[in-house]
């Protein structure tokens, strides 16, 4: 990569593959990580809040600003995914307390400070419900003049973990997701049908473990949480990268393949709320000829990934190859 880091925010609800996100975007050369914004989603936004804080300590990373966000979506109720991510919401592995402190702002304030004062536009990066970013772009929509780009993490073209259809992020909170649709400025969607494809092998994870820097480390230990394939004698987790994906996407855009194409939210209660609704069809069905055609919005919807490139390229960073 070459020119200047690119100046990203990552909007998070660490959560172990949001760590490894972190882990990733403090070490990568070419990207400078201005704040990090926290939401309830994987765990509370108190336990979030302490979980991103302990990360970053963990990476050695400079003085990054950490805003404490939303409690809970829009309309919905928090429901965490600790079933998932364990009870502390970092897979229980009894990491110390962080000694650093959040910002004393809170998520919003801080989004628009950082986005607004930087000299470049910022990259957004959600990896978590997007509530935080919902309520950003409706208090301060004057921020869009400077983001480049949002790079989300959410929703799914085929088949959903919270529901069938839905995936957690956008699931979690429908009505954010949907006003994030709105934003206004280019949007790539790292759905499921990619996030979870993207797995290091056991051997990778084993070394990360028995590595003695810090940050290292902690990513084995994080990956070694979240076993995607075990191999067939159950001692050798090959673990998925998850979250990170999506910020190896702003570094190496080439790595996915991308389709334009129009995206909703569905809101209604039922089965399908909270899907992400990807319309591939190559022409107009009966419903946009008897009915008439609605405004969707256009998104870059990752459909492809290069396995092998993001492994290579998450384990070259973490361990500063």
């Amino acid at each position: 990569m070459t020119g200047q880091p690119i100046p990203v925010i990552i909007d998070c609800d660490t959560g172990v593959d949001d760590a490894l996100a972190l882990l990733f975007a403090v070490r990568h050369p070419g990207l400078d990580l201005r704040a990090v914004t926290c939401v309830a989603g994987n765990t509370d936004v108190d336990g979030v809040v302490r979980n991103t804080l302990t990360v970053l300590e963990t990476a050695g990373a400079g003085d990054i600003p950490v805003g404490r966000g939303a409690e809970r979506p829009l309309i919905e109720p928090a429901r965490s995914a600790r079933h998932v991510h364990g009870a502390d919401g970092m897979g229980d592995l009894g990491l110390p307390a962080p000694t650093r402190t959040p910002a004393d702002v809170d998520a919003v304030t801080l989004l628009r400070r950082e986005i607004l004062a930087s000299p470049r536009p910022v990259t957004l990066i959600p990896t978590a419900p997007l509530t935080n970013i919902a309520l950003l772009l409706r208090t301060h929509p004057e921020v869009t003049r400077n983001i480049e780009r949002i790079v989300f993490m959410g929703g799914a073209v085929a088949t959903g973990n919270a529901t069938p259809v839905a995936e957690f992020n956008v699931w979690h909170d429908p009505e954010a997701a949907a006003v994030l649709l709105t934003a206004g400025v280019p949007i790539t969607m790292y759905g499921l049908d990619v996030f979870q494809r993207v797995v290091v092998p056991g051997a990778d994870v084993r070394r990360l473990q028995a590595s003695a820097e810090p940050g290292a480390r902690l990513a084995g230990q994080l990956l070694g949480h979240r076993p995607a394939a075990p191999d067939p004698d159950g001692d050798d987790p090959a673990g998925g990268l998850g979250d990170a994906g999506a910020v190896c996407t702003v570094v190496d855009p080439a790595g996915i393949t991308t389709g334009l194409l129009p995206v909703e939210v569905s809101l209604a209660p039922g089965p399908g709320r909270g899907q992400t609704v990807v319309d591939r069809r190559p022409r107009p069905g009966e419903s946009e000829i008897h009915e008439g055609a609605r405004q969707q919005a256009l998104v870059d919807v990752a459909l492809d990934v290069d396995v092998e490139r993001f492994v290579k390229l998450y384990l070259s960073t973490v361990e500063g190859d």
